[in-house]
């Protein structure tokens, strides 16, 4: 028999946060020098959070098509910039890539769960939408950084390989196929670990916050294999979206690279 979700009251929330102690004084005891780093990032978390869920109390109130569709788009738009500064690379010339990428991966896949499978009413439910849209984005965000570090960190490292096969007679394309591939397995990586010990190795967070939500633990299980099946296809797809579009775009017919790290100057 489940339980009806049980609130946590904010004194002990408080009360918890005291565990707190720990990581800083072990920050403290072997000079790790990531204390002020540590409370910035509590701070902003902290406030962020409360932030949104007043935002989304108010989200999910107003439940309007616009308002959702925007609030996606905002997040679509946040998502991308992060990808590319977090991956190091200028703004202006990836934009376009990792946000048809992003936008190509989630719109079809939201459709698919809002009108065919899960079938809220009306079918652009915030309640539905914007958690799962977050979800899938979230963890898009960091398959996307790890590709692109890993595609143009392979120029860097591997210049002379990629220049060798220009000067063989490779199209640009086929030159960066291997690199291609390599950021692609890199990217996927952390995912198909996570899909191969989830259940008894771990018990992920939607399917945790379902159960202690009061859930049935069937349910939850659906729920969570609904968004793992999601997650790796919106990740699969827009990362091999976003190197498709780097590659013929960013790539010249000559083999030149037009965009690299910001941290690497070489080859611009």
């Amino acid at each position: 028999m489940t339980q009806d979700s049980i609130d946590i009251a904010w004194w002990q929330l408080a009360l918890f946060s005291l565990t707190l102690i720990i990581p800083f004084a072990i920050n403290f005891r072997y000079q790790l020098e990531i204390g002020k780093d540590a409370v910035v990032g509590l701070l902003r978390m902290t406030v962020q959070l409360f932030l949104i869920g007043l935002y989304l109390q108010y989200l999910f109130t107003l439940n309007s098509l616009w308002v959702n569709l925007l609030w996606l788009l905002i997040m679509l738009l946040v998502g991308s910039s992060a990808i590319i500064k977090k991956a190091k690379l200028p703004v202006r010339p990836m934009l376009v890539p990792v946000l048809s990428g992003l936008l190509v991966g989630l719109l079809p896949l939201l459709m698919l769960l809002s009108l065919v499978i899960i079938q809220p009413q009306p079918y652009y439910h915030a309640q539905y939408l914007i958690p799962l849209a977050g979800m899938l984005l979230g963890n898009s965000v960091t398959s996307n950084i790890v590709c692109l570090q890993h595609f143009f960190s392979a120029f860097k490292d591997r210049w002379d390989e990629y220049e060798g096969a220009i000067a063989l007679g490779a199209t640009s394309v086929q030159a960066c196929r291997v690199f291609v591939q390599s950021a692609l397995q890199k990217a996927l990586a952390p995912i198909l670990a996570t899909m191969a010990t989830t259940g008894i190795v771990s018990l992920p967070g939607m399917m945790t916050g379902q159960i202690l939500g009061g859930t049935s633990p069937m349910v939850a299980i659906k729920y969570q294999l609904l968004i793992m099946i999601a997650i790796w296809v919106m990740m699969s797809v827009s990362i091999t979206l976003c190197l498709f579009l780097v590659v013929r775009q960013r790539i010249s017919p000559e083999g030149r690279l037009k965009v690299t790290l910001l941290t690497n100057p070489r080859h611009d």
